[in-house]
This record gives C-alpha cells, structure tokens and sequence, in this order.
C-alpha cells in the first residue's frame, strides 16, 4: 500500500467484490470535512456507517473509484439525467475524496473519467449539483468547466 498521494492511483469502475461500506466511508469522511460549516455539525457528527452503501448499487447509476493500491481514496458516481427538465444529458450524481487526497488531482481524474464515459452513451453534455455554500467545490468544478446555470434545488440537510 502507498500513503496518500504516493505511486500510481488507479481510476476504474467499482467491482462486484468492492466494499459498499468502504465506498460508503468516503462519502461519509468527505462529507465530514468538506461540509463543515456548511452542514449543521451534528448531522455530520451522527453520519452512521454505511449510510450510503444501499444507494452505490442503485440502478442505473454507474460508480468508479480511485484505488490507491487497494485503499479506495475517491469515488465518482454518474447516470443519466434523474431529473426529466434535462433529458438527453448525463449527471454526476457524486464526486467524494477521502481528506488525505484532496488537491492530488484525483478529483479531476475522477470527474473526467465519468464525463468520458457519459459521452461514450452519448450523453455529452453534463451536469451536476453542488451546494452553494461550497466555494471549493464551485471553484474546482468551474477550473473544470462547468458553469453556474443559476438554478436550484431546496433541499433540508439535517
């Protein structure tokens, strides 16, 4: 195993023997720390293990993941639009990182490997949804990118 950020990490699709619990531990540990201050504490603080282990395997939701020698260090999920107002579109549905890897380019990796797989079904123009609070992720998605569209969703967390 390498530490965090060290030798190659390898981007692929999530394999039936992978940990849902462990997929499930990233989006838990990065909800921890890139929505603090954002998320109210207490909902972030009683996040339980496993809390998303049910949705990896929804279907029609394709989800890859960003191995470090075997420690899952990111995950990337995406799927066709969800919402009907943007049929014909793809949608990444999720891009989390474990602390550790943050600003290593992996969610860079990540987001562009979604996006190539969306255009190969033919859905070449993407979206996504990101808190508005969430200067980081805005600011990555936009180096990226991707532009505010100036729309919203309400959505009560926590």
């Amino acid at each position: 195993m390498s530490a965090a950020g060290e030798g190659a990490v390898t981007i692929r699709a999530l394999r039936p023997q992978d940990s849902r619990l462990e997929v499930s531990a990233i989006y838990e540990e990065s909800w921890r720390w890139a929505y603090r201050g954002i998320v109210p504490q207490t909902y972030l603080d009683a996040l339980p293990a496993g809390h998303w282990a049910a949705f990896i395997d929804s279907p029609g939701i394709y989800t890859l993941v960003a191995d470090d020698g075997g420690v899952l260090a990111g995950t990337a999920s995406f799927c066709a639009s969800r919402f009907p107002e943007y049929a014909g579109m793809g949608e990444i549905v999720s891009l989390y990182l474990r602390e550790a890897y943050a600003g290593r380019g992996l969610g860079r990796a990540l987001l562009e490997s979604a996006a190539a797989l969306l255009a190969a079904r033919g859905l070449g123009d993407v979206f996504l949804w990101v808190l508005e609070e969430n200067a980081r992720a805005r600011r990555f998605y936009e180096r990226a990118g991707f532009a505010a569209a100036g729309e919203a969703i309400e959505c009560d967390i926590g």
